[in-house]
């Protein structure tokens, strides 16, 4: 990546996510058009996996984010490049919003694998891990509103440390290209 004109608000994860919310509303939908208990259990079978991936892609941008900004931190009060939130109003309810739903609807599909496998559903304690972070990045960062420079960035205090570690940097390059978010996953451990 080149950092001469300043660097990336994204480095390019945007491109490889698709909404959280409208997705799990998409699938609950067309759950809900079967009346028969027995077709909803199969249908909720055939949903889950994409569900799971759906999570999974959204655990991993929010863990590239956290791993993006604390890389970009350590470059010399760089200007960062696309950030469209700045200079503008911050509502926290808004900025939160799909953090919260992502949280929440965890709850929620825990209850509904229950209900509809006889299964239990357990999420890593990493991943949960994961979203209290970047939630708590958002709003220490008031959803980049005032965030300018490389040097503006605010890091969640519980966060190791992130230095300009070429492994963070390869797999981001790597990821954004073959747009495999998940792969983020595996960086987890730079975080905490």
């Amino acid at each position: 990546m080149d950092f001469k004109d300043g660097a990336q608000f994204d480095p390019g994860f945007i491109q490889h996510i698709s909404a959280f919310v409208p997705n799990i509303e998409y699938a609950y939908s067309s759950l809900n058009r079967f009346r028969n208990f027995g077709m909803k259990k199969q249908q909720f079978k055939m949903l889950l996996p994409k569900i799971e991936q759906l999570l999974d892609n959204y655990l991993g941008f929010y863990t590239g984010c956290l791993l993006w900004a604390g890389y970009i931190k350590n470059l010399d009060n760089l200007q960062i490049l696309g950030n469209l939130a700045f200079d503008c109003e911050y509502d926290e309810n808004e900025t939160l919003e799909e953090v919260n739903f992502i949280i929440d609807y965890i709850e929620q599909l825990k209850k509904d694998v229950k209900y509809y496998t006889g299964k239990d559903f357990e999420i890593e304690e990493n991943k949960i891990k994961i979203l209290n972070a970047y939630r708590e990045f958002l709003s220490l960062n008031k959803g980049f509103t005032n965030t300018e420079k490389t040097n503006d960035i605010i890091m969640p205090e519980n966060l190791k440390k992130i230095t300009k570690d070429d492994e963070i940097l390869a797999k981001i390059e790597e990821v954004t290209t073959n747009g495999n978010l998940k792969e983020l996953l595996n960086l987890v451990g730079k975080l905490f």
